[in-house]
């Protein structure tokens, strides 16, 4: 199980980065504007910087929705590799079964 301040965090950033959204996204396209000129441009990149860290989306880390563990998540379940295992041979997870041949 992950600390529940890791947990916590990861849910404080998930609403950061919602908050900011738009913001950001409307900055980057007048950063990516060529028509845009270079002051413009240039005030749009210092606003970019003057957001909150915890704001861009490349800050997030998935985690089990279940331990919070941070590696090995399964992006289609949201869950663990090793909690996702113990679902599928207690057969909680619909459509999957254990090979055998």
């Amino acid at each position: 199980m992950a600390k529940t301040c890791m947990t916590e965090r990861e849910i404080k950033r998930r609403d950061t980065v919602k908050k900011f959204a738009e913001k950001r996204d409307a900055l980057n396209a007048i950063i990516g504007d060529q028509k845009a000129t270079a002051e413009d441009r240039r005030d749009a990149r210092l606003k970019l910087q003057s957001l909150p860290r915890n704001s861009s989306p490349v800050r997030l880390r998935n985690r089990c929705a279940l331990t919070g563990r941070p590696r090995g998540v399964y992006s289609k379940f949201g869950i663990g590799r090793s909690k996702l295992r113990d679902l599928m041979m207690s057969g909680q997870v619909p459509g999957i079964t254990k090979a055998s041949w």
